[in-house]
């Protein structure tokens, strides 16, 4: 036996508790991103009231590629389920 059949022979049980985590972990990480765009663009907009159009369409960018992302990373997740 190889020394990669063995690891995957111990590894096996471990995709279905790793891909909840991973998940889990991929919903915190995007949640916590989109607050904090959500803070630094309120601030941004209470300074400079005049560029709230400007600072909302770049918020809503970011916060959609972080959601994009977010997305990509549980679909993995789910795929690594046996």
């Amino acid at each position: 036996m190889t020394l990669l059949n063995i690891l995957l022979q111990a590894t096996t049980g471990l995709g279905s508790l790793a891909a909840p985590i991973g998940a889990g972990l991929a919903v915190l990480g995007a949640g916590i991103g989109i607050g904090k765009i959500g803070t630094s663009a309120m601030e941004a907009i209470g300074r400079q009231p005049d560029a709230a159009g400007d600072i909302r369409n770049s918020m809503i960018i970011g916060a959609a590629l972080i959601e994009g992302a977010a997305l990509f990373a549980i679909f993995i997740c789910l795929l690594a389920i046996d």
